[in-house]
């Protein structure tokens, strides 16, 4: 079993090095990474300059770009043959409800998944991260489970990992994304040269988070697994707009 691991941290993230040292025992590990941290990068590609591609003394390839640039650099044009499967994270920080949307760790496993490889985004829910060790057990455990059924088609799972040692995991269940409140406003500033600037505030308590929800789960230290979908068509409004364009 072949894996392409990713993150949005940056190759030197405790995260991804957790992940690759508790996989290496299950599969080939190739590790393709941001070269610096790109929190927020959501699905971008990078198309006004050339990528490079290097080699870190711990064996990890970094790319100057986002994390989908990661995936699709290493899928279309480095590896060899198609892995059998993408693992994004750990990531320092949970990815629910509307996060997913922004999240760099999200979009390298999307990627994957477009790609048409079953594909895996693991968060683990606390900042800064301390048992990255429960994270990694579960993205294992994850892996596996995922090697032995038969897929008919590629996966896209959305995990966030309560911040708690293993032994205190209450379970896994699956659930849907939650949503939170709109964001606190941009905070205004001035720079070291008396220049106004601003800074994006911080994200919005959950709104909807009850039982079935990422932040239910993970609030009652339950492992949260949501499959996403990557089409953004809005069904229940196509009768209203042919409805429009028929007058």
């Amino acid at each position: 079993m072949r894996i392409l691991l990713c993150n949005d941290d940056g190759y030197f993230a405790p995260g991804i090095e957790h992940l690759a040292h508790v996989l290496a025992d299950v599969a080939e590990i190739t590790v393709v990474a941001p070269e610096r941290d790109r929190s927020g990068a959501s699905n971008s590609l990078t198309l006004d300059r050339p990528l490079s591609l290097k080699r870190a003394a711990n064996g990890f390839y970094h790319v100057n770009g986002t994390p989908t640039d990661c995936v699709h650099l290493a899928v279309t044009g480095m590896l060899d043959g198609l892995p059998d499967m993408v693992v994004s994270g750990i990531n320092m920080g949970a990815n629910m409800g509307d996060d997913t949307i922004y999240s760099g760790t999200v979009a390298a496993a999307t990627e994957g998944f477009l790609l048409g490889i079953p594909s895996l985004a693991i968060s683990l829910c606390g900042t800064p991260g301390e048992y990255f060790a429960s994270a990694a057990r579960v993205a294992r455990e994850l892996v596996e489970m995922l090697r032995r059924q038969a897929l008919r088609e590629p996966v896209l799972l959305n995990v966030n990992v309560p911040d708690i040692p293993y032994a205190q995991l209450r379970g896994t269940v699956v659930t849907r994304l939650g949503k939170r409140h709109k964001a606190e406003p941009v905070v205004r500033t001035l720079s070291p040269r008396n220049e106004t600037v601003f800074w994006v505030g911080a994200a919005g308590a959950a709104a909807d988070a009850g039982e079935g929800t990422d932040f239910h789960a993970v609030r009652n230290h339950l492992v949260s697994v949501t499959p996403l979908q990557v089409d953004l068509t809005h069904n229940a409004q196509l009768p209203l707009l042919r409805g429009w364009l028929a007058r």
